[in-house]
This record gives structure tokens, sequence and C-alpha cells, in this order.
């Protein structure tokens, strides 16, 4: 089904650039959550009304609630959940079959008993697999140092499903930089969809954000299928995680049968 030693390479490969992003939200998750005082929420919600309502609406930080889950969900999954793992999202999906094509390692991968479709597969299995792991870890680390901070007062129910939210955007993104990767015989060609899709999601996201004139835009947004404030409050979300599953599954199974019928220049 997979290669092992395949498997093997591609996470010495990535490993650095996993523990670099997984480093750097476990910084800011405690920190945002340390933030989080219901006495002082007013204040805080002051304070941010003196920058440019545009940049607050833009980066989502409007509209924080007076539980912990929002504000969690308002000041850590509005922005940085959504920018920090599409960076490792995007560099491993390329790296995934692209960059193996380009490099000319390709050709030694298929000398092996390796089929197309077995390599394939193995690419695809690492990335849904640690990507499963980043946010598995950022889950577990924001309910454990809720606890720590705030015992008793973390909704775990809707924080799970944050996460499992947010789990579901990856794993669609990453779909689309798989399927870019398979399709494409260089690197440029394949960032330029694979990371160019992405950052466009999210540049569209965040301009819709800013007022009911650009309004529009979160319909060219993948990341408008992510949205904190209706998972929070139960109501909507289950149709968006479906069309995230479904992309996921589409992005994945076309990027495998594209790789195993085009033309490599081995």
């Amino acid at each position: 089904m997979i290669s092992k030693p395949l498997l093997k390479a591609t996470t010495k490969q990535n490993y650095i650039v996993f523990l670099v992003i997984l480093a750097v939200l476990m910084f800011y998750l405690p920190i945002i959550i340390g933030m989080y005082d219901p006495e002082s929420q007013e204040s805080f919600n002051e304070m941010l009304k003196m920058l440019p309502a545009q940049l607050i609406a833009a980066m989502g930080f409007s509209g924080a609630g007076s539980t912990l889950l929002s504000f969690i969900a308002t000041y850590f999954y509005g922005f940085l959940i959504l920018l920090l793992p599409m960076i490792y999202a995007v560099i491993v999906s390329n790296r995934s079959v692209a960059s193996h094509v380009d490099k000319g390692s390709m050709a030694y991968l298929l000398s092996t008993p390796n089929t197309r479709s077995k390599i394939a597969r193995t690419q695809a299995l690492y990335l849904l697999v640690s990507i499963t792991l980043l946010i598995g870890f950022i889950t577990l680390i924001g309910i454990v140092m809720c606890q720590i901070m705030f015992p008793g007062i973390l909704d775990v129910k809707g924080f799970l499903l944050l996460n499992v939210g947010a789990l579901l955007l990856y794993y669609s993104l990453t779909g689309i930089g798989f399927f870019a990767s398979c399709f494409f015989n260089d690197t440029k060609n394949s960032l330029a969809i694979g990371a160019g899709l992405p950052v466009a999601f999210l540049i569209f996201q965040m301009i819709s954000d800013t007022g009911d004139a650009t309004d529009f835009l979160k319909y060219f947004s993948l990341f408008t299928l992510f949205d904190p404030t209706k998972i929070i409050s139960g109501e909507g979300y289950v149709p968006a995680f479906i069309a995230l599953a479904v992309i996921a599954v589409v992005m994945y199974t076309a990027g495998t049968y594209a790789f195993h019928k085009r033309d490599l220049p081995l």
C-alpha cells in the first residue's frame, strides 16, 4: 500500500519545518489563553478600538465574546491558525511529488519496486498524518493550558469542534497542494497553485471582513468554510465541514490519479 522507506525519508526531510511551526503555535496559544480575563475584557476591547476598524476586522479580531472559548476562537483561530499551519502545508505539499520530479530523484524512486500510485499514496499519507499531528498537539496543549490557568471554564466540546474544523480545512488545503504537486513537473508551477491559491484565499477572506462593500469576496475563499463563530455557537457548521471533507477527498484522489497517468520528464 505504501513505501515505508519513502515515508521515513519524507519525515526526515520535513520534521524541522514541522517542529518550527509547532513551536511557534505552542508559543502563541498559551500567551493568548493567559490574556483572557473576563473582568477586564471590556477594557481590552476598548484598547483594540484604538486601532483601525478595518485592520481589526481583517485580522479576525472583531466580535470577541465574553467566554474563554470565544476569546480563543477570536484571537487564535481567527487568524493565527489560518496563517502558520498554511506555511507548513504549502512547503510540505510542494515537496511531496513535484520537488522529486524537479530534482530528478523521482527517476530513482521509480527504479525501485515502487509504483507511481504507491509513491503518491505514501506522500498523501504523510501529509494527512503530519497535519493531523500538528492540529492534535495544538488541541492538547490548548486544553491543558486552559485547565491549568482557568480550571473548568473551557467548553471542551466547542474547543474540540474548533480544531476539527481547522483540521478539515487543512486537509483541503494540503489536498490542493498535493494535487498541484502531482500535476506539475516543476516546483515553480506547483507552488503557483499550491501556494498561490491558499494565499489568495486568505487575502480574500481578510478583505471580505473589512466591510459590506467587499463582503462578496468571501465566496472566493476556502477559509469561509471555517467560521469559528458558527462552530462555537453550534449552528450551521456541519455543511461546511462536509464540504471541506469532500474537497479534501476529491483533491487527494485527483492528485493520485493525475500522477499515475501523466508523462514524466525522467
